[in-house]
């Protein structure tokens, strides 16, 4: 089920990393453009795959990047990593209060 895999860990942290770092390679080589957008958001997304690491909604991270004119890797650690992790740690307790569900599927 690949519904169930988007949303693990791995594919957050991982997901959402690879595609701020395309987002500012694009916008540092392209510029901020409607074509220069569209190629970012695809290669974020064909990087994503290849590295089996998918999760959606990393997806527009290209999109605000180059919106906000994000033009510092120190972006991929605040807010980017920061971010992801604490989305996991948010998530693993709310979805480990109810006892008879169990998340992550995985953490790898």
């Amino acid at each position: 089920m690949i519904q169930g895999r988007v949303h693990q860990p791995r594919n957050v942290v991982i997901g959402h990393f690879i595609s701020a770092l395309v987002g500012i390679v694009i916008f540092q080589l392209l510029g901020n453009s409607p074509l220069s957008m569209a190629i970012a958001v695809g290669l974020a997304i064909a990087l994503m795959q290849l590295c089996r690491a998918v999760h959606p909604p990393a997806g527009a991270n290209p999109l605000v990047i180059m919106m906000a004119g994000v033009n510092d890797y120190f972006f991929l650690i605040t807010p980017v990593l920061v971010g992801s992790l604490i989305l996991i740690l948010t998530a693993l307790i709310l979805n480990n209060i109810d006892k008879s569900k169990r998340w992550p599927i995985y953490w790898y």
